[in-house]
C-alpha cells in the first residue's frame, strides 16, 4: 500500500432535494479546482425552512485530497 498526506478542505454544498444532492454539489463544483479528492466527511447538515417546510438543505463536509 502506498502511503499518502492528505490535504483537508471544509465545503458547504446547498440543494433544495436533499442531502445527498447538496454533498454531491459541493464536490462536483469543488473538483473544477480541486484534483485527487479521495474521501469526505459530514460535518454539519443544517436547512432553511420556509412556509413549514423544508426549502434548502445546507451541508458541511470536509473533503481530503492527496498531494501530488
Amino acid at each position: 500500500m502506498e502511503d499518502h498526506v492528505y490535504k483537508v478542505v471544509r465545503l458547504v454544498g446547498s440543494s433544495e432535494k436533499s442531502v445527498e444532492e447538496a454533498i454531491q454539489n459541493a464536490i462536483t463544483k469543488a473538483s473544477a479546482s480541486i484534483r485527487n479528492m479521495r474521501w469526505f466527511e459530514v460535518v454539519e447538515t443544517r436547512g432553511h425552512i420556509e412556509d413549514n417546510r423544508v426549502k434548502h438543505y445546507q451541508v458541511t463536509v470536509s473533503v481530503g485530497f492527496t498531494i501530488e
